[in-house]
């Protein structure tokens, strides 16, 4: 079975970006198997794979090594020269853009459906390319289905590799044809980490969380249309702010599960959380128009209580309806409509017409530092002894639980351990009482912040907050 090692698709973004390495898009119709072929070749699910056509919209990228050589690996949409309006001519665009910037192609056919005449015009159409191609027929899952590849023999292309990326079958000769002549890497280093900061953009469908990726990076990365689940990748985006670098992740818009029917959109759903998972700040776009929802509530909570650092942004700022268009009404109203007493910053933008687009840049910076600090162990002690000295904790078991010491255990998001003689004692009233207190005093603006009661024994009990 064929096996490349692969890396995230760091400084993968632009063409620019992407000079130092060979770039081979993987071409072929809908229903191909393009994103199988590309989930196995990356080792992760980062594509939505389904048996519905068209389920890949976005480019995907990642760096792949095979026998000492490396290359960028890009997924497509489908490739269809007889479709080309809608959300289907986007994904044409997208694809001809994969296209146009790549040093050689792959092309899938699908091996169980056997020839098609979009796939003669998808051929001609990569002549006239003057790239390298490599044509594969997928879906030869056994030995039984290896006689298909005799349909496409008509095509007059040679060599014709029969592959099941399903399997695994197949793909160590394709790539073998791919880099013959390629010269070999030296051996490289351990790879560096990837040290942008990951921020996810979250929300749910047609807010304009594609349209915001777009402005913010400066070209069209996501494909952007007014149908609601045009997003089904998660598709990332890397920029450069003041020296440094941040990576955004455009994702499927959640919605609440029962009207997830799909299992096409159940996948992206999963993919959007997994984004929230690996990512440091999160963004929840919210339509101002629109208002916010029980579901992007939840979707708040969902990752705070994971310790992402959280900011809320309020999009098409300049449809909001003229008697809510006062931002700070506006913030009043949600916050007492949902009770969202989180410390979460809020900015109102359009991504339509880019108003305020590029505050959300020095906003991201802002969070990521809160959520990345580091509190002064002499400063928080002093705090400490003042705030319980003022208002002392609840008597428990006829006792006033006593304050030893505190100190930052660990950050993203940051932790603070408080020692005392009855962590159990402590209750949640009071714990919200010394957080607001830390908030007043430090700029934990964004982030959650976990207290972690403990005692001073050897054998001492946790009480997190």
């Amino acid at each position: 079975m064929a096996r490349t090692r692969s890396t995230p698709s760091q400084d993968l973004d632009s063409p620019a970006q992407r000079d130092q390495l060979p770039v081979v898009a993987i071409v072929g119709r809908p229903n191909a198997g393009k994103s199988t072929f590309f989930n196995r070749l990356s080792h992760n699910r980062k594509a939505v794979v389904h048996a519905t056509p068209g389920v890949t919209r976005d480019r995907n990228f990642v760096r792949a090594t095979w026998r000492g050589r490396q290359f960028v690996l890009v997924d497509t949409g489908g490739i269809d020269p007889t479709e080309t309006a809608g959300v289907v001519g986007r994904v044409q665009h997208q694809t001809q853009l994969a296209i146009d910037e790549a040093d050689a192609l792959i092309f899938l056919f699908d091996g169980r459906e056997g020839l098609n005449p979009a796939d003669t015009q998808a051929v001609d159409l990569l002549r006239r390319s003057r790239k390298p191609v490599l044509f594969a027929v997928n879906k030869l899952d056994s030995q039984k289905h290896a006689t298909l590849v005799s349909d496409f023999f008509s095509l007059g292309i040679a060599p014709l590799y029969p592959i099941s990326a399903a399997h695994g079958l197949g793909i160590g000769d394709l790539l073998d044809g791919l880099t013959q002549g390629w010269e070999r890497d030296t051996p490289p280093p351990e790879q560096a980490a990837d040290t942008a900061l990951p921020v996810a953009i979250i929300g749910r469908p047609n807010v304009g969380k594609s349209s915001l990726l777009n402005r913010l990076v400066g070209f069209e990365r996501s494909i952007v249309d007014a149908t609601p689940g045009t997003t089904r990748d998660a598709v990332d985006s890397l920029i450069d702010w003041h020296g440094r670098s941040i990576r955004l992740v455009d994702t499927a818009g959640v919605r609440r599960r029962p009207r997830i029917h799909e299992q096409i959109e159940q996948s992206s759903v999963l993919i959007a959380l997994r984004a929230i998972e690996r990512a440091e700040v999160c963004l929840l776009v919210i339509d101002a128009e629109q208002g916010m929802t029980d579901q992007d509530a939840r979707l708040i909570h969902y990752a705070w209580d994971r310790g992402r650092a959280v900011a809320l942004v309020v999009n098409k700022w300049d449809l909001a309806p003229p008697d809510r268009k006062n931002p700070a009404r506006y913030e009043d109203g949600l916050r007492r409509q949902f009770a969202v007493t989180l410390p979460l910053p809020i900015v109102f933008v359009s991504a339509l017409t880019g108003t305020r687009v590029t505050s959300l840049l020095p906003l991201i910076e802002r969070v990521s530092e809160a959520h990345a600090t580091h509190l002064p162990t002499v400063q928080l002690n002093r705090c400490l002894k003042e705030w319980t000295e003022r208002t002392p904790p609840p008597s428990y078991r006829g006792k006033t639980p006593r304050f030893f010491y505190t100190t930052q255990v660990s950050a993203k998001p940051p932790v603070i351990a408080i020692y005392t003689s009855a962590p159990q004692a402590i209750p949640r009233d009071y714990t919200r009482y010394l957080e607001n207190q830390l908030r007043a005093r430090f700029p934990l603006t964004g982030t959650p912040v976990r207290l972690s009661f403990r005692t001073r024994r050897k054998e001492r009990k946790t009480t997190p907050a």
